[in-house]
């Protein structure tokens, strides 16, 4: 028996190295994995007339007919910082869209704001917003994107610059969510854009939704839906514009001004606006104590998303996976 398996021990042994050979030149051999995705700049878009730059986030493999999210970042932010720290491409490789990432210039901007309160650059065919619409035009013609499902989004100026693009192209945008920004036209309601961040413009809901009607004369419909996020301790723009933006959007929806839905979302009020066919026009996210800036909640739980940092704000709620689901993204 002992001589047996001393006999044995060279055949075992070599077997064994043999295996061990095998496995090492798999590794070696196989095919290296794609690389993830990454983001792009993409040049020559059109005549942008805002002078912008336009990045872009196309998850490896995306079919056609896919969603195109148009995420727009804050003052003193740019594309690959804001794309990261609102979650927009993790849920973009989870769910399956592209995401296009405008980014100003100090040329425009000395602050890297979005200039949504110069009547050049808010002015549909005009500056900024003439733009960020090529932007969207460009990526639906590379991706073969879905033309009936492209959202816009933005924080604080980039908020304020996604009311724009709701107001002067809204055949373009199904939806639109605004974190911390200002309704269509508050500067110049307002006199000022500080007066309409730090004060507000007052306006009835009428004029505040004949301001959304003019930017595109002649258009009746349909009109983006919109999704508000602001904190209740922002002061650099303050509450008061969230109500302002309701006013504004349930007026241009034909809605009243009177909640369909009062809950709560993760401690935070949360109110939906109903149109005239019972859809959802209008939604609100009241972020209590928040300050300025966009709402995430860093981890890996299905409903988190972001990263917490200058401006982006950890209350327990990721407002990029909000406006997913609310636009049937995942």
């Amino acid at each position: 028996m002992t001589q047996t398996r001393a006999a044995l021990r060279p055949t075992v042994l070599t077997a064994l190295l043999a295996a061990l050979l095998s496995a090492l030149l798999s590794v070696l051999l196989a095919p290296a994995p794609a690389s993830a995705a990454s983001l792009q700049e993409v040049t020559g878009f059109g005549s942008n007339p805002g002078a912008l730059k336009m990045y872009r986030y196309v998850p490896d493999g995306l079919p056609a007919g896919r969603p195109v999210v148009v995420a727009l970042h804050g003052c003193t932010q740019n594309a690959a910082g804001y794309a990261s720290g609102t979650g927009w491409t993790t849920l973009a490789d989870r769910w399956g869209f592209s995401v296009v990432l405008p980014q100003q210039q100090s040329g425009n901007n000395l602050s890297q704001c979005f200039n949504w309160f110069g009547s050049a650059d808010i002015t549909r065919g005009q500056g900024e917003a003439a733009s960020v619409a090529q932007m969207v035009d460009r990526q639906l013609a590379d991706v073969s994107g879905d033309p009936s499902r492209v959202y816009v989004t933005g924080l604080s100026a980039g908020g304020g610059m996604t009311a724009v693009m709701m107001a002067a192209y809204p055949e373009k945008f199904a939806a639109g969510g605004i974190v911390a920004g200002l309704p269509y036209g508050c500067a110049q309601a307002a006199g000022s854009p500080y007066v309409c961040m730090y004060v507000g413009a007052t306006q009835t809901p009428a004029q505040w939704g004949d301001r959304v009607r003019a930017a595109r004369p002649g258009y009746t419909g349909p009109w983006p839906a919109l999704t508000v996020f602001q904190g209740t301790a922002d002061y650099t723009v303050k509450p008061v514009n969230m109500t302002a933006l309701v006013d504004q959007w349930t007026n241009v929806h034909g809605a009243d001004r009177t909640a369909d839905v009062a809950d709560t979302v993760a401690g935070h009020p949360h109110r939906v606006y109903r149109g005239p066919g019972g859809n959802a026009v209008v939604e609100t996210y009241s972020l209590t104590g928040m300050g300025h800036g966009q709402p995430v909640d860093p981890g890996t739980g299905d409903a988190q998303c972001g990263a917490a940092g200058a401006y982006f704000l950890d209350v327990n709620l990721c407002a990029a996976y909000r406006l997913g689901k609310a636009w049937q993204l995942g």
